[in-house]
């Protein structure tokens, strides 16, 4: 079974309320047709129905009405997220009114029936930029507990052949969202990833903090941060395998692993690999992709407080449809599911 039959599969049995703010867009209409045809979630459109509606139509698609419609121009429908808003910023001085006039974003829409507990994530992203999709679930749904930084995961499917990586897989990060992490925020990533490791790629984590030494065979600032991040995360997470600082091959291969860090559970058999900076995460996932042959599936937004994944704007109906089963299978770790 494939890591995406494997989620499909779990998002079937536990079906999550999905929203899609981007309602008539063609691509977000075409993968939520399939996602309500395997019935993997249930979908929740933010619109007007007739709308939406007529776009399926025209698309040749036949499930659609089988989805919810919420209007942002339906004050009787909105007023109580209007609501919820106005009490959540009220100390940024946002008043009742400036909270009717948002609502009608459907991004903050979404992120707002998340908040009242009337849905459960949100896929965005195929017309909005990131920055964007982004304000509205920092605004609404913050981060999670002792969590204070958003980060990008990729799960990078390795080729059966390479040797490398657990069931042919590994999960990188930070490669996505925070340039260059204090020692905190790069704990908090490792502890965030640990958890996306576990709850979409399916493996046990096992966290290597990388950087270009190996238990003090290099003395650097850049080092000490690594090292820093090191204590900060066991004691965020004290039963989390992990360790650093670790160099990338002391990290996955066994042999250098036991050669350069002999006394470490860790060495030789990480399949989450922590990057010192977005360049170095951005930069090998990009690598290992091209020179390898590797799937990439992300990057998966990590570190909310509830899921909300971000689309390229040249994301496939493919890519919109997976990201749809990974949003939901984090919503559903969530719940200890």
């Amino acid at each position: 079974m494939t890591l995406f039959e494997r989620l499909t599969k779990k998002a079937q049995d536990h079906p999550q309320r999905l929203v899609l703010p981007e309602s008539t867009e063609p691509r977000t209409l075409q993968a939520a047709e399939q996602i309500i045809e395997k019935k993997a979630a249930n979908i929740i459109f933010i619109g007007k129905k007739d709308e939406i509606l007529a776009k399926a139509a025209e698309l040749g698609l036949v499930r659609i009405g089988d989805a919810e419609f919420i209007d942002g121009d339906d004050h009787n429908a909105t007023e109580k997220y209007a609501e919820l808003f106005a009490e959540l910023r009220k100390s940024k001085g946002v008043t009742l009114q400036d909270a009717r006039y948002t609502v009608k974003n459907p991004l903050y829409l979404g992120c707002l029936l998340i908040k009242a507990g009337e849905a459960d994530a949100m896929v965005a992203g195929a017309l909005s930029p990131t920055s964007s999709v982004l304000r509205a679930a920092f605004q609404v749904l913050k981060t999670k507990p002792g969590i204070s930084v958003v980060s990008g995961a990729f799960i990078m499917l390795l080729p059966e052949n390479c040797g490398f990586g657990d069931h042919h897989m590994l999960v990188f990060a930070d490669c996505a969202v925070i340039p260059d992490p204090t020692a905190e925020e790069l704990a908090q990533i490792a502890v965030a990833t640990a958890k996306t490791t576990k709850d979409i790629a399916g493996l046990d984590p096992v966290v290597a903090l990388l950087t270009f030494s190996t238990k003090g065979s290099a003395t650097h600032p850049r080092v000490d941060k690594v090292k820093e991040a090191l204590e900060i995360a066991h004691k965020l997470a004290p039963d989390l395998k992990l360790d650093g600082e670790l160099q990338s091959d002391a990290a996955i291969v066994p042999m250098v692993g036991r050669l350069k860090a002999p006394e470490s559970e860790v060495a030789g058999r990480a399949n989450t690999l922590i990057f010192p900076s977005l360049e170095t995460g951005n930069i090998a996932y990009k690598l290992v992709q091209r020179l390898a042959g590797a799937g990439a599936v992300g990057p998966i937004l990590q570190g909310l407080a509830a899921p909300v994944n971000d689309l390229s704007r040249g994301a496939t109906v493919e890519d919109i449809v997976n990201t749809i089963i990974v949003t939901c299978n984090q919503a559903i770790g969530d719940k200890g599911l």
